[in-house]
């Protein structure tokens, strides 16, 4: 009866930590071609509030670190998603793994957890060949002329976003022209655009081929050279007309007249001498 008693408690034990133990579930795409996003979900019975880190590696050699998203359980417990962006991304493997700060929870998880994935990204971008000039003038903008590796005369589908004017074109299928010694599907288009920006072009068969970006650009206005003005400032200058020095009178001196006095003086009296002599 003990032994009874003890392997139900041992029972009651395990089932309850089996229902006190978390899942989280990671599923992601298990192949994009490279250019379009790599779409994540995420399921997770974790608390309200818990948050972890979803990370993006490139796994051909070495775990190299691309992208990170954070991931918040809300209280509803739907279904999250995530986006990565494989844009300029090599083809080759990919890793995609939720990591818990500090390594929380991971010893709390069901055993069917699912907290990584690999994927895998296509890169077809080499078989685009563009000849236009990838930088254009607005008056003759957007040229698209070039052609796809083997693609003959089966045509090609494109699609024009401006990265700040949005979709100007597609998608829609142009035709290509095969060239007969290689086989390359050779193309010219004309998508007319109205304003400056760099445009993304999207070349597919339906599957993603590649993206080549476009950069258009307005003619630098010329600026015309304006003579300089000279103005003539006129200073009215006053001349201050200095007086001439005065030149000073001869002060007359007392000594000159009592000197010529005395000089009258004695001549009246040699003269008086002279008259009375008989």
């Amino acid at each position: 009866m003990k032994r009874i008693i003890l392997i139900s408690v041992l029972l009651c034990i395990l089932c309850a930590g089996t229902v006190s133990a978390y899942g989280v579930y990671l599923n992601c795409t298990d192949s994009v071609q490279a250019g379009q996003s790599l779409k994540c979900t995420i399921d997770s019975d974790l608390p309200a509030g818990t948050s972890f880190d979803l990370f993006f590696y490139e796994s051909i050699y070495t775990a190299t670190e691309l992208d990170r998203l954070k991931v918040t359980v809300q209280k509803d417990k739907d279904t999250q998603y995530k986006l990565f962006d494989t844009r300029g991304y090599k083809g080759g493997q990919y890793k995609v793994e939720i990591q818990f700060p500090d390594g929380g929870y991971l010893g709390d998880l069901r055993s069917d957890s699912m907290t990584s994935r690999l994927v895998k990204i296509i890169d077809r971008s080499d078989e685009i060949t563009i000849t236009a000039p990838t930088t254009q003038m607005l008056a003759d903008a957007l040229q698209i002329d070039g052609s796809i590796a083997k693609k003959g005369s089966d045509g090609v589908q494109l699609e024009v976003k401006g990265q700040n004017t949005g979709k100007v074109f597609g998608s829609q299928y142009i035709p290509t022209t095969k060239d007969i010694k290689s086989g390359d599907g050779k193309f010219t288009w004309k998508v007319t655009v109205t304003h400056p920006d760099v445009y993304d072009v999207y070349f597919s068969d339906p599957e993603l081929i590649g993206i080549v970006s476009f950069e258009v650009i307005s003619p630098t206005p010329t600026l015309t050279s304006v003579p300089a003005t000279t103005t003539t400032f006129r200073t009215t200058r006053t001349t201050q007309t200095t007086p001439p020095t005065p030149i000073p009178t001869p002060t007359k001196s007392p000594l000159a007249e009592i000197v010529v006095l005395g000089a009258l003086g004695i001549t009246g009296f040699v003269f008086s001498r002279v008259s009375k002599k008989p």
